[in-house]
């Protein structure tokens, strides 16, 4: 990227299943969700969205190897993905086992992230 033009922030939960992938997802979502950038078409190259990249940086409190980056990907719906995976988020109970929610244990995911926009 060689110019950042926005730094949204989120914070995701999957409190049962213990999906990382969709506790980041809903991270994203959070971030990206209660922001509007209406300039953002004028600032890019050739005024076009294509040219958007977007670096998607994730606070992750289990294995990263359990993250679908592809998934994740397509929460961002403009231009070039990139993700940087790091320690951090929480592990926690929930305080409940629902198996009919897939639990494996009574575990909830928090994902954190930073989404920078630019081009």
């Amino acid at each position: 990227m060689d110019q950042m033009l926005f730094v949204q922030t989120g914070m995701g939960i999957d409190v049962h299943g213990q999906n990382i992938t969709k506790a980041a997802v809903r991270a994203i979502k959070n971030a990206i969700h209660t922001n509007s950038m209406p300039g953002i078409r004028e600032a890019l190259p050739e005024k076009s969205l294509d040219n958007m990249k977007t670096n998607v940086k994730l606070a992750l409190p289990c294995d990263h190897d359990q993250l679908d980056h592809e998934e994740v990907k397509k929460a961002i719906p403009y231009g070039e993905v990139t993700i940087e995976v790091m320690e951090g988020g929480m592990k926690t109970t929930s305080g409940i086992v629902l198996e009919d929610k897939d639990d494996k244990n009574d575990q909830m995911y928090m994902v954190n992230t930073s989404i920078e926009v630019g081009y």
